[in-house]
């Protein structure tokens, strides 16, 4: 698949995932520092961005997308990267981990740790914010221009919206109002929980404090599930952190992938 990518910086190669509807340009707050000392690749996700959907008839499934990142890395000549995901993409990069095809793991309110019930609130909070990024362009920026309606628009997704300006937050809402991957990616998560170890691999779990998508109660079940994980509230941040608190997201992604690269058949120390 030809999926899009913006790379940048030099050092041991760190692979960006965004969460479910959103866009690599989620990672912008954050890119210019982690840049600085890795050699960072952000990724749309098949079916969301500016990269295609999974061919036809191919199920979104997490083989699918892992299938997806393997060829990637292959591609771009990076084994065993460094990876870091936020929500959805928190949970590939588990998975990954799990895997052995990462040399370490950072996630920021990874998915698969939610009940049945927590699931459907969130989808149902997806569901509205996808349909209310249908509204027209001059009476979004209008809304959007109100500190007050900015936070009711966008407060489920960022403790601080009025941080990230207007032209970022339009174009996230044009990316989940476009992703072609997203009812499918909803529709295929109603069976997916994360059930692995990464017994062999670093993790790091950060879970923003202001989480209001994903809440509390599953970064308490991400702590059971992975209690060799380092954990790390984000204080006053919400479920996509990057742009609440650019500097403390990218002081947890540089101190979570400060391990060396692993070659084939390394173990973790």
């Amino acid at each position: 698949m030809d999926i899009v990518f913006e790379r940048r910086g030099d050092g041991p190669p760190l692979v960006l995932l965004h969460g479910i509807g959103h866009r690599l340009q989620g990672w912008q707050p954050v890119m210019d520092r982690l840049a600085e000392e890795r050699d960072v690749i952000a990724v749309d996700l098949p079916g969301f961005g500016a990269s295609p959907p999974l061919p036809a008839g191919t199920p979104y499934t997490v083989d699918a997308t892992i299938g997806v990142l393997t060829d990637l890395f292959e591609r771009l000549g990076v084994e065993r990267p460094h990876i870091a995901g936020n929500s959805l993409g928190g949970l590939f990069s588990l998975e990954a981990a799990d895997r052995g095809l990462v040399s370490s793991a950072t996630v920021l309110s990874p998915a698969g740790f939610f009940t049945a019930r927590e699931l459907a609130m969130a989808a149902s909070i997806l569901r509205a914010s996808r349909l209310a990024a249908g509204l027209p362009a001059p009476l979004m920026e209008r809304l959007a221009r109100s500190p007050r309606r900015r936070m009711t628009m966008f407060g489920m997704i960022y403790a601080r919206p009025d941080l990230l300006d207007y032209e970022a937050l339009a174009g996230d809402a044009r990316a989940l109002r476009g992703a072609a991957g997203f009812e499918p990616t909803l529709r295929a998560g109603r069976r997916v929980r994360f059930r692995g170890s990464c017994a062999d691999v670093p993790v790091t779990i950060a879970w923003g404090t202001k989480d209001r998508l994903l809440r509390a109660s599953q970064a308490v079940r991400a702590q059971q599930a992975l209690p060799g994980a380092r954990f790390v509230w984000l204080r006053g941040c919400g479920h996509v952190p990057m742009g609440d608190d650019p500097e403390l997201v990218a002081r947890v992604l540089l101190e979570g992938s400060d391990h060396p690269l692993r070659g084939a058949g390394d173990k973790a120390a």
